[in-house]
């Protein structure tokens, strides 16, 4: 994780907390449900950033006894809990919050909140100035995102770059800002239409399409995670470079299996089974897999664990026939139990 990437992160949290108890001050002022959900949005994404912080430093502990390849999907686990975070307190709470305003509607509360030379204040004026503001925050902090975001992944869509990004804090605090600044435009509308049609239930409404936004942000990110936690593969440009250095050593009969598992962002294991010639002595075989072991580590140098087996390749092929026949075999006695 790139020092770009943690201030995304930091950045996020402060401009979120501080429009929190922005959000939470107006809802009180007013007993607005658009401003209590932007508020509870607000709190769930700093305690989210807390989390992703923690991520990133348990990732980093050393491996041992227990866990020998590392801590490095403690990213990735983390970062599913904030998706989970999202859609549970903060899709839900919003949408329960405005059921109940649409079904108990009441007026939004006016009343002068300070003088200034002459000029009243009055409340609306205090949540519009609120919500400008943190539309402001969260600019700001989309756009420290953005950069990071797309420092990482150049010259390619948005969503292609999602999906095949392995680090998922920077594209989460991406679509959490992407969110925030449409439900504070959300929040705006609904709230200025309850003001000036004096129709209190659309302030309820706004609530709940703030909560839908969430929802599907959230659900978007939990399976983009998903995919990271389960395990996936390192990024064709890898896998071509990887592909391309086994294939030059000499010696390499066949190249039986080529397997790439990313256990963090940069964390790559690599396994590969190779049929060398029968020629070669154990000396040469082991010059091999140095060799091969030193050029993929300067390819990519995300990869830190490289597993190389020396297998004859129709052993290699018997072997995967028995897997797979064991595999069918299982499957058709749970079919029949």
């Amino acid at each position: 994780m790139s020092h770009s990437s943690k201030g995304a992160i930091y950045m996020a949290a402060a401009a979120n907390l501080l429009i929190a108890v922005a959000k939470f001050g107006g809802a009180m002022i007013t007993g607005s449900a658009a401003m209590m959900s932007e508020g509870i949005h607000s709190l769930v994404d700093t305690g989210n950033q807390g989390l992703l912080l923690l991520g990133l430093k348990l990732s980093t502990k050393e491996p041992d006894e227990k866990h020998p390849l590392g801590y490095g999907k403690e990213t990735y686990f983390w970062s599913f809990l904030v998706a989970v975070m999202i859609f549970g307190l903060g899709a839900g709470v919003s949408i329960w919050e405005g059921v109940d305003k649409v079904i108990h509607p009441h007026a939004l509360d006016v009343h002068v909140v300070a003088t200034f030379f002459g000029f009243d204040i009055r409340t609306y004026h205090v949540v519009f100035s609120i919500l400008l503001i943190a539309i402001g925050l969260e600019g700001a902090a989309f756009r420290t995102a953005y950069i990071t975001f797309r420092a990482q992944h150049p010259n390619m869509p948005i969503i292609e770059a999602v999906h095949r990004s392995k680090d998922p804090t920077v594209f989460v605090i991406l679509f959490e800002d992407s969110a925030a600044l449409l439900g504070l435009m959300v929040a705006c509308i609904g709230i200025g239409a309850a003001y000036i049609l004096e129709m209190p239930v659309l302030d309820g409404v706004a609530s709940i399409l703030i909560g839908i936004i969430l929802a599907v942000t959230a659900f978007f990110l939990a399976v983009e995670c998903k995919g990271l936690l389960i395990g996936e593969s390192a990024n064709a440009q890898s896998r071509k470079k990887i592909d391309a250095i086994v294939a030059a050593i000499p010696g390499v009969s066949r190249v039986n299996e080529i397997i790439t598992l990313h256990l963090g962002p940069k964390d790559l294991i690599v396994c590969v089974s190779l049929d060398f010639l029968d020629k070669l002595n154990s000396p040469q075989v082991e010059e091999s897999v140095s060799r091969i072991e030193t050029d993929i580590r300067k390819a990519v140098p995300e990869v830190s664990k490289v597993f190389i087996e020396a297998q004859n390749w129709l052993s290699h092929q018997d072997l995967l026939d028995q897997v797979r026949q064991a595999k069918e075999a299982q499957t058709e006695a749970q079919a029949h139990s």
